[in-house]
């Protein structure tokens, strides 16, 4: 069956919800999304939407960490995660064994481990994992571009947090974070898989009865790159060159030519070899170890941004190419052959996207979430197949202001 968009009553209030009935496989999975939570809402304190994503995947109060144990009893899985926008609670088992899912993740939203210790522990944890990252210098580089291009917002920051404010996240906060992002009003759930109309509906009911009202959270506002940004430079003893990059894109994230930006990133530098980056600057001039860039158009940001590594020796020759290559993208376009290339992957590797249950299901609410239609993606794709190198190459020229580009370097002192 296709997948829909249906409603259920709840308390008297109307919720929508994403449904598909699979047969393939005796499973079920659910997922629960609140939509304007996660990192863009965690205020001052960045690492709070991911500290408090990470204290309900450890257990109840009551259980605490043997409540593991009794999902690895029925072999479910259980968990929840923190995104940019939203903030999500997903539970997958085997039909039979999903009734039970159901009352642990009850007893889950009922009483979540919100204790001293085990905030402390999983601060402990995440302050770990970014200090062992101060020795990657992929991700000194792209922290320092971050900061660079979104100074003064959310942005700047990594989802997990700093060693600045991760010290300041209290109980109290976490307690308050999950009190304003698990309420009806933020939910968008999306149920599928071996269980008929009905059933789902049952099921939500049941679990949204543990789900209390509250305020609907404010869309995000679309971050702007930052008018003060400047190029960053850090030295480090490295044997290569890391080479950061971002530039503004004006484009909506509900924007009718999103297929058209698809087409362009693929063409540009986001397939991989077969790129005009990779192939000009790896292929033709080795110049790189690696490089790709990619345009992303999301409620809260629109940018191209991308990397390449290279010699310390050829930093800045790479960097000109690079820039230059852009220029010469936005300026004369695609060519026949490229387009051709695109389209025929992007349309030929469409049932690789669209196999499993979780590929259709999250598609579809991607959709959603973006204003479109839950079959988007088909129209998408019909005009993916029309598209020819006079629209595409209008579009690509249409857009100069990806060539306003600020830099993240990682390189030796010499």
């Amino acid at each position: 069956m296709a997948t829909t968009l249906e409603t259920v009553t709840v308390r008297g209030k109307e919720l929508p919800f994403i449904f598909e009935e699979s047969k393939q496989l005796p499973i079920v999975s659910f997922h629960i999304i609140f939509n304007n939570r996660g990192h863009l809402a965690d205020g001052n304190l960045s690492g709070l939407s991911n500290i408090s994503s990470s204290i309900l995947n450890e257990g109840t109060k009551e259980d605490g960490t043997d409540f593991s144990e009794f999902l690895d009893e029925k072999a479910i899985q259980l968990s929840a995660s923190s995104a940019n926008e939203t903030f999500s609670i997903s539970l997958d088992s085997l039909k039979e064994n999903f009734p039970r899912g159901i009352e642990l993740l009850g007893k889950l939203l009922k009483s979540p481990n919100l204790t001293e210790e085990t905030l402390e522990r999983i601060k402990g944890r995440v302050l770990g994992a970014i200090l062992q990252r101060k020795s990657n210098f992929d991700y000194i580089a792209n922290l320092k571009l971050q900061e660079a291009i979104y100074g003064g917002t959310p942005y700047e920051t990594q989802k997990t947090g700093t060693e600045e404010t991760l010290p300041k996240i209290a109980l109290s906060d976490v307690e308050r974070f999950l009190q304003e992002t698990i309420v009806f009003e933020n939910a968008i759930p999306i149920i599928g898989g071996d269980l008929n109309l009905s059933e789902a509906k049952e099921i939500l009911q049941t679990v949204f009865e543990n789900i209390p009202n509250g305020e609907k959270s404010e869309d995000f506002e679309s971050f702007q790159f930052s008018k003060e940004r400047k190029d960053q430079t850090v030295f480090e003893d490295t044997k290569q060159a890391y080479i950061y990059f971002a530039s503004p894109l004006n484009l909506a994230h509900n924007s009718p030519e999103k297929y058209k930006m698809r087409i362009a990133s693929f063409i540009l530098g986001s397939s991989g070899f077969g790129s005009r980056l990779m192939e000009e600057i790896r292929v033709k001039r080795g110049f790189a170890y690696s490089v790709s860039s990619s345009f992303t158009a999301n409620k809260s940001r629109s940018f191209l941004h991308g990397h390449l590594q290279t010699k310390i020796e050829n930093l800045e020759e790479a960097r000109k190419v690079l820039t230059d290559l852009i220029a010469d993208f936005v300026k004369n376009g695609a060519t026949a052959d490229e387009l051709e290339k695109a389209k025929k992957f992007v349309l030929g590797s469409e049932p690789l996207r669209n196999e499993t249950l979780s590929q259709r299901v999250w598609r579809s609410y991607n959709n959603f979430y973006n204003g479109f239609d839950l079959d988007h993606h088909n129209s998408e794709l019909e005009k993916i197949a029309n598209l020819d190198l006079k629209t595409l190459n209008q579009f690509i020229a249409s857009h100069p202001e990806i060539l306003d580009f600020t830099f993240s370097i990682l390189t030796k002192k010499q």
